[in-house]
């Protein structure tokens, strides 16, 4: 739930045009996280499964809900200057003072590296989760030119900064690969602590409890010193206009993030040969903190027609890359927030999640003549049109982890990156075969005769986000026809054809599962590579996420009438 408050001033004199204003905004959240409270139970083979036998287990328990609030508070000025008629200046500055984001009942709870003690907030000395971060003034700053003083060129650049609000999800909503604690808000201590088991019975019995043995295992803490995240954003355009009827316009955009949320595992073993802990009284403890950086640089062009003999066009193309060392500040896809190493986070620099490298797009309408004169003639031959949209883009990155197999890499956290070893788009076509998985091969040393590692454990040297899934192509199509009935009542009927070609789009291998296993098929016991090809299973429209939510049905024909008045 948000309450909001929102009070801005206007005051115009000479060549300015000044504003500035306050906003106050109190943001709640009511939830519950009951994730592996149903228990998840693990067995050798049919054989164990019929017989009731479980080889291991998880389960949770405890009261989840949760309820959070933050109150935040922000102030800003700004100033239009036109300059002269030709030039005009804009600047302004904000200040945004985001709350601390609490929990009513004080259910919040951190742990501190340095003493290595778990305290809920308002003992031991914790009065907040976190400190709060006064530090968000925020500039900005552009300018307009008009080259000619005719309106026909203008020249554009600005340059700003902006701060990002906490999503109070990091706290309440995470699901981590390593660990099922979902936040800082479900740790094992307090009135309401949630409790973990991974000790089920050895043989299952009607009537009597699976599990035993609850107590504490894995924390999810945050540092205490979280800074704001925020991101610088500059950009430089010309726009020209040819004639009455077209407008082309070429920009430079980009940004820096900094500051940015990840959560890695302090707890991570110290050593590859050993099981050392640096807290051997805690399982994983992953640790929510803003140390990642993005940016982005992006070419952009637009050709724009507008009514041209009953033609109208737009034409959009955008040549972009956009890098970070983590996506988000949830992991609901390996790596996006969680670092492959919890102690190697520069190796994470690669492709953003999100990056779209080639987008194209073209939509076009055109108007045909209409009948002179009057009568049915007119009523039948006039307002026909025809709409077109084209759509082509790059596929999206993601990279291979093995699930859960072994721990290849030594760091206990099992789902380690693989070692590239060979072509990994050798022999692919998609859909069935997208990436060659022989080219891929455990991060370790391998035994043939022992079918195990036997040392040599390392990183992966795949890189995070290094492998890239299907493009995406679309042409959608529409005739229609508007018919004026009286002075007030307009029908149109059209037909509209999506995906006319019916092309094939398939979502990026990882989506639906938000996971690409190295190891769907097992692993070669002779030299420990990948077997097989991975396929995409789902199109966009199912997928979600490539490259957005509809995209990639069948062709689809659709009838409609539209009374307009």
């Amino acid at each position: 739930m948000n309450w909001q408050f929102i009070d801005n001033f206007s005051w115009k004199f000479n060549k300015h045009a000044v504003k500035f204003g306050y906003e106050f905004r109190r943001t709640t959240v009511s939830q519950f996280f009951d994730e592996s409270f149903r228990g998840i139970l693990s067995f050798a083979s049919l054989t164990t499964f019929l017989e009731g036998m479980p080889s291991s287990g998880t389960i949770l328990e405890g009261d989840t809900n949760r309820n959070t609030y933050q109150n935040s508070n922000a102030f800003y000025a700004q100033d239009s200057f036109r300059v002269t008629r030709k030039f005009t200046l804009d600047y302004g500055l904000r200040w945004d003072d985001f709350g601390v984001i609490g929990e009513q009942n004080s259910l919040f709870s951190n742990f501190d590296p340095a003493s290595g003690v778990l305290s809920q907030v308002g003992t031991n000395g914790l009065s907040s989760l976190y400190r709060p971060d006064h530090r968000n003034f925020a500039p900005r700053a552009s300018v307009a030119y008009d080259l000619t003083g005719k309106g026909t060129t203008v020249i554009r650049t600005g340059v700003g900064l902006f701060y990002d609000l906490f999503s109070q999800d990091f706290f309440l909503g995470q699901v981590p690969y390593d660990a099922a604690t979902p936040g800082a808000a479900y740790n094992d201590i307090g009135p309401k602590p949630i409790l973990t088991s991974t000790t089920p019975v050895t043989q299952i019995v009607a009537g009597q409890p699976i599990f035993s043995n609850f107590g504490s295992s894995n924390l999810f803490a945050v540092d205490r010193n979280l800074r704001t995240p925020r991101m610088l954003n500059y950009n430089f355009n010309i726009q020209q206009q040819e004639g009455k009827n077209i407008v082309l316009q070429v920009s430079y955009v980009g940004s820096e993030g900094h500051h940015l949320f990840r959560y890695r595992d302090i707890n991570q073993t110290l050593s590859r040969v050993t099981t050392d802990l640096p807290y051997p009284q805690y399982g994983y403890i992953n640790y929510l903190e803003t140390s990642a950086n993005s940016n982005y640089n992006s070419l952009q062009a637009q050709l724009r027609i507008r009514n041209l003999h009953g033609f109208e066009s737009t034409v959009n193309y955008n040549y972009s890359h956009s890098i970070d060392n983590a996506s988000d500040g949830l992991d609901f896809e390996p790596n996006a927030a969680q670092p492959n190493d919890s102690y190697r986070t520069d190796l994470e620099r690669g492709n953003s999640n999100f990056d779209v490298r080639h987008r194209f797009t073209w939509m076009a309408d055109y108007k045909f003549p209409s009948p002179k004169g009057a009568g049915a003639w007119s009523k039948l031959g006039g307002g026909w049109a025809i709409d077109s949209v084209l759509t082509l883009q790059t596929g999206q990155p993601f990279q291979l982890n093995f699930f859960y197999s072994g721990n290849w890499d030594g760091t206990g956290e099992y789902f380690p990156r693989p070692d590239v070893i060979g072509n990994p788009y050798a022999g692919t076509k998609i859909p069935d075969d997208v990436i060659n998985l022989s080219a891929f091969q455990v991060p370790c040393t391998w035994s043939a005769a022992q079918d195990t590692c036997t040392g040599g454990y390392h990183d992966g040297n795949e890189g995070r986000n290094s492998l890239f899934g299907p493009g995406f192509k679309q042409w959608d199509l529409a005739l229609y026809k508007d018919t004026a009935i009286s002075e007030r009542l307009k029908v149109q009927f059209r037909a509209d054809f999506f995906n006319i070609v019916n092309h094939p789009n398939f979502t990026n291998p990882f989506l639906p599962t938000f996971f690409a296993a190295c190891d769907t098929h097992g692993i070669n016991p002779n030299n420990g590579a990948c077997e097989g090809f991975l396929p995409t299973t789902a199109t966009g429209d199912v997928g979600e996420g490539n490259p957005f939510i509809g995209g990639g049905a069948p062709r689809g024909i659709q009838l409609a009438i539209k009374f307009m008045f």
